[in-house]
This record gives C-alpha cells, sequence and structure tokens, in this order.
C-alpha cells in the first residue's frame, strides 16, 4: 500500500508543479497587463479583472491539455464553464485582497501609486491554492 501511496504522491507532486508552471505563466500575463492598463491610466478594478480574465483562458487552455490531461472530460465546454467559475470566485478573491492592501501597502513603500504591485502578489499567493484545489476536486476530477 505505500508504494500505491508514494505513486500518487509523486503524481501529485507532478501535476501540482505543473500547475504552478501553467500558473507562472498566466502570472506573468496577468502582472504585465495589469501594469501597461494601470500605465495607460485606467482603474485598478478594471485593469484587474481584464488582466486576471487574459490569465484565466491562458491557465484553462494549458491545464486542460497539460497539467490535467488524464482527467480531461469529453466536453471541454463543461470544464471551461467550471474552470471559469472556480476563476470567478478567485477573481473575487484576487480584487478583495487586492483592494484592501493596495493603499496600505502602497504607502508603507512610499509609494502609493505602485501599491497594487505587492498588494497583487499577496493576492496571487492566497488564490492559487483556491484555484488549484478547487479545481483538481471539481473541473479535472476523474
Amino acid at each position: 500500500m505505500t508504494a500505491a501511496s508514494d505513486i500518487f504522491a509523486n503524481k501529485e507532486i507532478q501535476r501540482f508543479s505543473r500547475f504552478l508552471a501553467v500558473g507562472a505563466v498566466g502570472t506573468f500575463l496577468d502582472f504585465s497587463l495589469l501594469t501597461l492598463l494601470k500605465l495607460a491610466g485606467l482603474p485598478t478594478l478594471f485593469a484587474n479583472t481584464f488582466s486576471f480574465t487574459a490569465g484565466l483562458i491562458n491557465n484553462f487552455t494549458w491545464n486542460r491539455l497539460w497539467t490535467f490531461h488524464d482527467a480531461t472530460q469529453a466536453d471541454w465546454r463543461r470544464q471551461l464553464v467550471q474552470f471559469t467559475m472556480v476563476s470567478l470566485v478567485g477573481l473575487a478573491l484576487n480584487n478583495a485582497i487586492l483592494l484592501w492592501l493596495e493603499m496600505p501597502l502602497g504607502q508603507l513603500l512610499g509609494q502609493p501609486a505602485w501599491g497594487y504591485v505587492p498588494a497583487k502578489v499577496v493576492a496571487t499567493a492566497v488564490v492559487v491554492f483556491w484555484n488549484y484545489f478547487a479545481n483538481r476536486k471539481w473541473t479535472f476530477k476523474k
């Protein structure tokens, strides 16, 4: 029984590592777009929602094809709806944390206009765990 649990644990570690790799690319896309949109003068909430959505599309595609390839259903549309629902909860959490921390962290750093950057880092760190476990147990379950 130990060998089977070791194999499962190793596979889950590999899956989580892939999820993190996909998430890193999505996060880079998200942060880059957020910064460009903020520099263009857009409000934080709009800019964050747009950049988060771009990351969501990237992440769904690569998680379905690579991270959870062995747990995909024939109906990709259903998975996309589930992934989107999980991600919308993640977006709500992300926006709430970002808006809650943006000003205090900006003031702490002495750069209020750039407070969204460390706030986004904290928000992303929290939301990654929600997204992984919710998608693993619901969207991409076997």
